[in-house]
Formats: structure tokens, C-alpha cells, sequence
């Protein structure tokens, strides 16, 4: 019995309670085993296996549970807005991972369910694409719709992903969103295609970019490559104002665990990455600000300071 409900995990994410009457299960027994904590129930009617469950991430399940809801729709569904971010390996951050976006493509309405919302927005041609083996939004559509439910810093984080990663560009956005007439919840559109950059590559670039605007300071460039003496690029800093002289290092657990070597230490990392801001500091004469994701929440004090160092390096 197990195994035909496995195959159903494998092939949909979820296996649904008729499935598992079907394999011989009864009502009591479904109860027992989701209390025992060998099936977790993803929501009503639809189950997945623990020791799978356990090791999956937040973004994980949540992909579970939208395939939960694809399954046991009444009718054709696309996933949409921050569920079919989702499938293109979004981050995700900071979204409400209990809510499944659908779109129909009938545009009719259908029924108010628990954990489900349900849009009805006029689909273009080439709006819907198959992406892990579910009907989703394209990366432009995706990206457009994240405006309309996030606000702009989070919007910002979840598109620039989408840039970074080569599923869209900028010009591909503009082009659809010349198309978006009558769009409810799209004034600030307009405002995330303009501050989005496909050169920002964390959360954390991306919300210190957000901060910067947000603070009116100069728009920073993004990943500014450092070249020594012989122009040869040693370096690239999270955020740059080179004709003020300043950069910006966003100091986040993740950067440090990605760019450890082999055998290295966090320590030996941590010491690795002072002695290559002194270096960049030595070829550009330029001053560094370092911040936290604790500072992103104190936004006025980190403007002060590269504040600071502009009238410094001008001084």
C-alpha cells in the first residue's frame, strides 16, 4: 500500500485521502497514523509522509502545499503570484507560506476556501508555462503579479531573483506590463520595474538597495568588480559609489558559509574577508561600511553613516 502512495508523492508532492481509501486505508487508520506522525497532513484531504516532511525547508513544503491545492481543484488552475514564485526557486522572504495563489484560466469564481486565494485575471498568450511538471505563471507574469500583493521591498527581493537567475529582464517586464490595463493594486508597479537589478544576488543586497532608496541616498551600483594594478578583477563589493568613494558589505551568515573553503573555518573566513577589504581599500582609496540584517532594521543609523564617510572621502 505504501508504495503506491509513495509513487503518488514522487509524481504529484501529495497523495489525496480517496487515494489512500483506495490502498486499502480507513478513515480511523488515516487518524492514526497522522497522530503517530508517520503521515503529516498538508491541509484537508491531501498527505505526504513524515520522514519525507521532516527534512524538507519552509519553501519546500510550501511547494507541497500549493501542489496539495493544484490537486484538489475542481477545475484547470495555474499557480500564480507567490506560488508560482515558489517554482522558480524564489526566496520567498518574509511571504505568508500559508496561502496558495490559484488563477483560473475561466476567469469564473469559484468557491471561498480555507488557505486558498483565487484570482480571475485575464491571460495573455505565453503567460502560462509548465515548470516542474505544474502549470505556473511566466517569470514576467510572476514577477508583475508579485507587485500587486507585495510591497515594494519585498517585491523587489522576489523579482530581482527572477533577473539574476536569467528567467527575465527588465525589458521583458516593461514589455508585458505595457499590457497590464486595469490591473486592481498596480500603482506601484511602475516603481518596482524601475528600482529591480538582475546584478543583486541575496536578500540582503537586495533590501540594503531598497534601504538606500528608501533613505535617498545615491543608487548604488550593484556587485562592483575591484581590478589591481594590472586590471585584473580581484574582488566584487555587495554595493558601490565609486565617484563618492564608498562601498557597502552586507555581513550575512549565508555570505560567510558560501564563500568558506574548503577545510576553512568560519574564523579563517571571517579573517579572509578583512584582509580583502584592506586590499580594496589600498588599490581605491575608497571607505567600507559594514552592515548586518540587524542594521536593515535601523535604517536611519546606517544612512548616518554612509553619510558619514561621503563627507569624509570628500573632506
Amino acid at each position: 500500500m505504501d508504495a503506491h502512495l509513495r509513487a503518488l508523492v514522487a509524481e504529484h508532492g501529495v497523495f489525496l485521502r480517496k487515494e489512500a481509501l483506495a490502498a486499502g486505508y480507513h478513515d480511523h487508520a488515516i487518524v492514526a497514523l497522522v497522530r503517530s506522525g508517520a503521515w503529516v497532513r498538508v491541509r484537508r484531504g491531501a498527505y505526504v509522509f513524515g520522514d519525507g516532511w521532516a527534512s524538507l525547508t519552509a519553501n519546500q513544503r510550501y511547494a507541497v502545499l500549493c501542489r496539495a491545492a493544484v490537486r484538489q481543484a475542481n477545475t484547470e488552475v495555474v499557480l500564480s503570484h507567490t506560488s508560482s514564485a515558489g517554482e522558480y526557486d524564489a526566496p520567498l522572504w518574509e511571504c505568508d507560506l500559508s496561502l496558495v495563489h490559484l488563477t483560473r484560466p475561466d476567469r469564473r469564481a469559484g468557491r471561498a476556501e480555507a488557505g486558498i486565494r483565487q484570482h480571475r485575471g485575464l491571460l495573455m498568450e505565453g503567460d502560462v508555462v509548465e515548470r516542474n511538471g505544474l502549470k505556473v505563471m511566466s517569470a514576467e507574469r510572476t514577477a508583475l503579479e508579485l507587485t500587486l500583493v507585495l510591497d515594494v521591498e519585498h517585491a523587489m527581493v522576489e523579482i530581482d531573483h527572477l533577473l539574476h537567475q536569467g528567467f527575465t529582464t527588465v525589458a521583458d517586464l516593461r514589455t508585458r506590463y505595457e499590457s497590464m490595463t486595469h490591473w486592481p493594486d498596480s500603482l506601484t508597479t511602475d516603481l518596482v520595474l524601475r528600482l529591480v537589478d538582475a546584478r543583486s544576488e541575496s536578500v540582503g543586497e537586495t533590501r540594503a538597495r531598497h534601504l538606500c532608496w528608501a533613505q535617498h541616498l545615491p543608487a548604488p551600483i550593484p556587485n562592483y568588480p575591484i581590478l589591481d594594478e594590472r586590471g585584473v578583477e580581484i574582488a566584487r563589493v555587495d554595493l558601490a559609489w565609486p565617484t563618492l568613494g564608498v562601498f557597502l558589505e552586507f555581513d550575512g551568515k549565508e555570505k560567510y558559509l558560501r564563500h568558506r573553503r574548503e577545510g576553512e573555518s568560519v574564523v579563517d573566513c571571517v579573517l579572509r574577508e578583512k584582509q580583502r577589504e584592506s586590499r580594496i581599500c589600498e588599490l581605491t582609496g575608497w571607505r567600507c561600511v559594514r552592515i548586518t540584517w540587524a542594521d536593515l532594521y535601523r535604517a536611519d543609523e546606517v544612512a548616518g553613516r554612509v553619510r558619514a564617510l561621503f563627507r569624509a572621502t570628500a573632506a
